[in-house]
């Protein structure tokens, strides 16, 4: 070999080894060599001001607030949020709705604002949690530009929610309907006073698999017997707001005679008196409960067209019906009142709590309010996709970044 071939043979690797080590020398310089590093700012001290005989001790340098709620449905949202801000028309105002900014997920929020000021902020918080109100809290300071942004926000939902329903609920399909419906239920049972007092002896609320069942059985029920669908919510939130828990456990009534089943408490020579309480969801008492079925054992209807939970056995025993029953005993005798009406809702609706002799208007009146607002609220829920967020998406006169700004959510403060 020759010399100028044995350097060539000698310098290649050579310069192979001087190209890595000057590679990893710039890629150590560069981990290594100093860079500014960015430090936010530490929040503003807020100092104890003096006001009137009392000291304050704001929070916020700009506008004090509460995160309340976080909801992953904008139904449910919807629906806390109008309970909330009906508790208190005056603070009413102070309640708001948002939805998540891009890029944080799916969630809707309910805030309240509050006074800048801790010594009273908390306790106001805490007492709306301790009347079932809200079930926590988190402060949160906003700046101008937030509260603008929300405030748009909150009417931009109330505006869709309000909006006068387009179509009835029973010509929604199912896949939209059952689980509004099942958001509807497990709002009226959280709402029911009972539980919002936490009472001794409160029924528990609905879980979302009880109510999706519920939701499920009660537009059988409807559509089997052409029932209108928001009446027949009525009566069950006017009733027992579809908990199943027995009502007027003192209530008895005399009968010539005891049938399977009855708890007798009295007897005389001609007549027995019997319980005759409430039953589960409808608050079908014992006895109309045998009246109704005496009607189904009458019906010429094809029950079998029905799921077969919803279907009563040939053989009655009133200590035994699950609850699937009761809906379709409680449809039936609608059905047959609204039959002796002619039709008429409200007769029809009042006799099923006052009796086919005595309807209560009142009643009908309560279950009337019910249906409405249960028609307004599921209804416009499925014709809803998430309203924008974004300020100049939405149709806002304002095209600026810098009056709706796209910043995170502000930030958390513990109580």
């Amino acid at each position: 070999m020759s010399a100028k071939k044995s350097r060539n043979h000698l310098l290649f690797p050579a310069i192979v080894i001087f190209v890595v080590a000057l590679a990893v020398s710039l890629s150590l310089a560069y981990r290594l060599w100093p860079r500014p590093f960015p430090i936010a700012p530490p929040p503003p001290q807020l100092s104890p001001t003096p006001q009137a005989n009392r000291v304050a001790v704001p929070f916020s340098p700009a506008i004090a607030a509460a995160e309340v709620a976080t909801f992953h449905d904008q139904l449910e949202a919807y629906l806390q949020f109008e309970y909330l801000r009906g508790r208190d028309p005056d603070d009413a105002p102070r309640v708001f709705l948002t939805a998540a900014r891009a890029g944080h997920g799916g969630n809707h929020n309910i805030y309240i604002v509050t006074d800048n000021d801790l010594l009273t902020a908390i306790p106001r918080l805490s007492q709306l949690e301790s009347h079932g109100l809200i079930g926590r809290f988190d402060l949160v300071t906003w700046t101008k530009n937030d509260l603008a942004f929300y405030q748009l926000q909150s009417r931009r939902f109330e505006g869709a929610y309000n909006m006068p329903p387009k179509q009835r609920l029973e010509s929604l399909p199912s896949f939209q309907l059952i689980p509004a419906l099942a958001d509807f239920l497990v709002f009226k049972s959280q709402t029911d006073w009972r539980v919002v007092n936490r009472s001794e002896h409160a029924p528990q609320p609905l879980t979302r698999q009880q109510a999706t069942r519920l939701a499920s059985d009660i537009i059988a029920v409807a559509k089997f017997y052409s029932l209108p669908l928001d009446y027949f919510l009525g009566v069950g939130a006017m009733e027992n707001n579809y908990m199943a828990v027995d009502g007027d456990l003192a209530h008895a009534v005399w009968k010539k005679r005891a049938e399977r089943g009855d708890f007798v408490l009295r007897r005389n020579r001609q007549r027995v008196l019997v319980s005759d309480y409430s039953i589960g969801t409808w608050q079908i008492s014992r006895e109309t409960l045998r009246r109704a079925h005496q009607l189904y054992l009458k019906d010429k209807r094809h029950y079998e067209l029905l799921p077969a939970r919803l279907r009563p056995p040939r053989q009655f025993d009133v200590n035994s019906l699950d609850n699937s029953l009761l809906t379709t005993y409680a449809g039936l005798l609608l059905r047959d009142l609204l039959d002796r009406f002619d039709g008429d809702v409200d007769k029809a609706i009042g006799a099923y709590n006052g009796g086919a002799g005595n309807p209560n208007p009142a009643y009908a009146s309560g279950v009337k309010t019910v249906a409405l607002y249960a028609r307004r609220v599921i209804g416009n829920a499925t014709l809803l996709d998430p309203p924008s967020t974004n300020a100049a998406e939405s149709g806002s006169n304002s095209n600026s970044s810098e009056e709706y700004p796209e910043t995170s959510p502000p930030g958390m403060l513990e109580p």
